[in-house]
C-alpha cells in the first residue's frame, strides 16, 4: 500500500511527503515515512525517517518490548504532521512556497521521532493500517473541499478564448495593475455564464479592467462591421470617428475626418467637430464601434446628427451612401513662373490606409514622374490611419535607407521597423508632407519617419497623437476583439502618444483640402492660399 500526499497526479514523479507500506518483505510489515526525499532510500525493515540534509535515515528497530508507548507517541506526531500540511499547504496542490514549511515540519518530526528513540518495538500492523486510513481521509477531505464542483461549459471556452487572447497579446503585462490569472479564476466563479449575452457581458467586464479605450471587445456584428472599414467601399456617412482626449472636459465623439465627397464631408463636418448623438442617443458614454455600427446602413436611409463646432450645436440630417474609399488621388500641378517646359509639382492625397493603398501610391508616383513631375507633396490631412503594415509599405517607397518605427511594450523596444532601399521608388525627390490634427495612427507613423529621417518637410499642426497599435483578434464565435499590442517610437524615439507630431511650419488657414483646389494655390500669387514653390520645400 502507498499513499502519497501532498502532491497531484501530474507531480507524483516527484512526492514531497509519502507514507508507504513496503511490500518487499511482506511478513515484516514494514513501512516507510519521507519527507522532502525525491529519490527511494534503502528499506532498513522498521520504522524510519530521512531528509536530503542528512545522509542516513533514523530508524526504529522492530524488536522494542514497549509497544504501548510506541503506539501512544507516533499516531500523535502523525496527527500533528497531517494537520500542519492541511492547515499551510492543502493536499494535492502543493506549491512552492510550501516546501520551507515541510523542511520545518521534517525537523520538528525528528526531533520527536529522536524523543522516542528508546523504544524499541514498532507499531503493530493493524494500528499502521488504522493511521495510514484515518490520514488518507483527512487527506482527501481537504483535498475534495478544494476542488471546484463545477466543469467547463461552451460559454466559460468562450470566455476563456478571449482570456487568453489578452494575455498573450496585450502591451501592459501588468494588465493596470492586476493579477490577471487571478481575474480568470474569479470570474469563472462569479460571473454569469449561461446564455452567450451573459459570457459578452464578462468578457466586456473583464476587457473593462484594462482602462484602455481602444481595447475593445467587439460583437459578431461589430467585428464585421471594423473589418469592413479597411476596404474599399463603406454604406454611411463617411466619418473617422474616436475618443476625446482624457486630459480634455470635453464629451462625446470626436471627428478625425470626413471622407471627401462623403454625406458628412458634404455637409460642412470638419475635423475637431464633436458628435454629441446619434438617431436622439446620446454618444457620452457610447463605444466608437456602436456608434460606427449606428452611422452605417442601408444606402438611401437617413440618419440624425447633433455635431458640435467650438460653441456652436447643429443638428443634420443625413443620408448614407456608399462612400468609395478610394485611398489615392493625384494631381500634377504648374507652379506659376517655370514656364512651360518647366518641372511640375505631383500632388497625392492619401485618404486612408486600406488594402493596397502602397500600391496606389506607388502607381500614381511613376505615372506623374512620365509627366516631367520631379518634386511631390504628399497630403495626410485627415487621414485617420488604417492597415498599420501598408504604412510601413508606404514609408519604404520614399526612403532609400533608415529605420521607420520602434516598436514598444512594457520592457522597451520589441521589434524594428527599417528599409534598406529595395523598395523605394521615390527617394530623391524633393517631398512635402501636409498633415493636421485630423493625421492619426499609420499616418503618425510614415509623418514620423519621413520627418526623423530629414526626407520631407513637415508642414501645417500638430498631429492627432495615437500613439498605440492595435491588433484585431477573431474568436471562435464570429466576435472579436481589438487588443492594443504595443506603443510606438518614431525613428528619432518619440512617444507621440497624447501629443502627436509637430510639423516644421504652419500651413495658411485658407490652404483648400480638396485636390482640385490645390493646383491654385500654386499658380496664383494673388490667391491667399498661395505658396511659393522655393518656400514650399525649404527646411
Amino acid at each position: 500500500m502507498e499513499v502519497i500526499l501532498g502532491s497531484s497526479a501530474a507531480f507524483a514523479a516527484a512526492p514531497s511527503f509519502a507514507v508507504c507500506y513496503s511490500r518487499r518483505n511482506p511478513t515484516a510489515h514494514s513501512s516507510e515515512v519521507l519527507l522532502l526525499n525525491y529519490y527511494p532510500v534503502k528499506n532498513c525493515g522498521s520504522w524510519y525517517l530521512k531528509s536530503k540534509e542528512q545522509s542516513s535515515a533514523i530508524c526504529f528497530s522492530s524488536q522494542s518490548a514497549d509497544r504501548s508507548n510506541a503506539f501512544k507517541n507516533f499516531p500523535r506526531s502523525f496527527w500533528w504532521l497531517n494537520k500542519r500540511l492541511a492547515l499551510h499547504c492543502s493536499f494535492f496542490g502543493l506549491k512552492a512556497e510550501c516546501i520551507p514549511r515541510l523542511r520545518k515540519i521534517s525537523i520538528s518530526l525528528q526531533k520527536e521521532v529522536k524523543r522516542v528513540e528508546t523504544i524499541n518495538n514498532v507499531v503493530p500492523s493493524f494500528s499502521l493500517h488504522l493511521i495510514a486510513g484515518v490520514m488518507l481521509f483527512m487527506t482527501l477531505g481537504v483535498s475534495v473541499a478544494k476542488t471546484p464542483s463545477w466543469a467547463l461549459t461552451e460559454e466559460n471556452l468562450l470566455f476563456l478564448e478571449a482570456w487568453r487572447a489578452i494575455d498573450r497579446a496585450y502591451v501592459d503585462k501588468t494588465f493596470n495593475g492586476q493579477s490577471w490569472f487571478r481575474y480568470r479564476e474569479n470570474a469563472l466563479r462569479t460571473e454569469p455564464m449561461n446564455t452567450r449575452e451573459e459570457t459578452y457581458a464578462a468578457i466586456r467586464k473583464m476587457v473593462a479592467t484594462l482602462d484602455d479605450p481602444f481595447t475593445r471587445f467587439l460583437e459578431p456584428k461589430k467585428f464585421k462591421s471594423l473589418r469592413s472599414g479597411t476596404r474599399s467601399t463603406l454604406t454611411g456617412v463617411g466619418l473617422s470617428i474616436g475618443y476625446p482626449k482624457k486630459d480634455t472636459s470635453d464629451s462625446g465623439l470626436v471627428v478625425i475626418s470626413a471622407a471627401p465627397g462623403g454625406p458628412a464631408f458634404k455637409a460642412g463636418v470638419l475635423s475637431g467637430d464633436f458628435i454629441l448623438a446619434i438617431d436622439d442617443n446620446s454618444t457620452e458614454s457610447m463605444e466608437i464601434y456602436d456608434a460606427a455600427e449606428r452611422l452605417q446602413g442601408p444606402e438611401g436611409s437617413k440618419v440624425e446628427l447633433a455635431v458640435r463646432h467650438g460653441s456652436e450645436t447643429r443638428r443634420l440630417s443625413l443620408i448614407r451612401e456608399k462612400v468609395l474609399l478610394n485611398p489615392v488621388k493625384s494631381r500634377v500641378c504648374r507652379p506659376t513662373g517655370l514656364g512651360e517646359d518647366g518641372p511640375l509639382v505631383g500632388y497625392i492625397k492619401l485618404t486612408s490606409f486600406t488594402q493596397n493603398a502602397s500600391g496606389a501610391v506607388r502607381e500614381a508616383i511613376e505615372t506623374m514622374r512620365g509627366n516631367n513631375v520631379n518634386s511631390f507633396i504628399l497630403d495626410l490631412r485627415d487621414n485617420s490611419g488604417g492597415l498599420f503594415p501598408e504604412g510601413v509599405e508606404i514609408a519604404k517607397i520614399w526612403l532609400d535607407k533608415g529605420v521607420i518605427v520602434y516598436i514598444c511594450d512594457s520592457q522597451g523596444v520589441r521589434d524594428i521597423y527599417e528599409t534598406d532601399g529595395s523598395n523605394a521608388t521615390a527617394a530623391s525627390e524633393p517631398l512635402v508632407v501636409l498633415v493636421n490634427k485630423g493625421t492619426a495612427s499609420a499616418s503618425e507613423i510614415l509623418a514620423g519617419a519621413l520627418k526623423d529621417n530629414k526626407r520631407a518637410v513637415l508642414i501645417g499642426e500638430p498631429t492627432y497623437g495615437k500613439g498605440k497599435i492595435q491588433s484585431v483578434f477573431e474568436l471562435s464565435d464570429g466576435s472579436g476583439l481589438a487588443i492594443t499590442v504595443a506603443r510606438y517610437e518614431t525613428p528619432a524615439h518619440i512617444d507621440i502618444d497624447k501629443v502627436g507630431i509637430i510639423p516644421d511650419r504652419t500651413l495658411p488657414v485658407s490652404f483648400p483640402k480638396d485636390e482640385d483646389s490645390f493646383c491654385g494655390c500654386l499658380q496664383d500669387p494673388a490667391s491667399a492660399c498661395y505658396l511659393n514653390k522655393v518656400e514650399l520645400f525649404s527646411r
